[in-house]
């Protein structure tokens, strides 16, 4: 599908389009929440997700976001992403507004996003801090000891 502005751009989720080297060198390059961040995990992350490519009028990528998704009752706003070039054009609240509105994503009863500087960007979209903090938790497998085969823990 694709969802063009009057002034050209438009917002794409056909994978044949997207710059996985782009993509790649923004995430793991410039953003903070995927610095180094392999070549093989972006490429997986894109296949995993429905993800949504930023163009230009001459389509140049300029921008990217993924929304994780069961399909049923729970998406994760992930990765949004917009070149340095075009930043100041709307191109973030584009990519989030298509994100949002997608098909998939109307009837999804709860997206979740984590930030650590655009509250502000996104509670134009309905989005706000967590109601119920408290029965949230999260899970960093890499900060628990791993069980051996053997049953104990190294």
């Amino acid at each position: 599908m694709e969802w063009v502005r009057p002034d050209g751009y438009l917002v794409s989720d056909d994978r044949e389009r997207f710059d996985i080297g782009k993509i790649h060198r923004w995430l793991s390059e410039e953003s903070y929440w995927a610095a180094g961040r392999s070549f093989d995990l972006v490429e997986k992350s894109i296949r995993g997700s429905i993800t949504f490519g930023c163009f230009t009028p001459d389509s140049v990528q300029v921008g990217v976001t993924r929304l994780i998704t069961d399909g049923a009752s729970l998406g994760i706003l992930s990765d949004v992403f917009v070149d340095k070039t075009c930043r100041g054009l709307g191109l973030g609240k584009f990519l989030v507004d298509v994100a949002v509105n997608h098909p998939e994503a109307v009837p999804l009863k709860r997206i979740l996003l984590c930030t650590d500087d655009a509250h502000r960007l996104y509670e134009q979209f309905g989005f706000s801090l967590l109601l119920n903090p408290e029965r949230w938790m999260e899970y960093e497998p890499k900060t628990l000891p791993q069980r051996r085969r053997d049953g104990n823990v190294d």
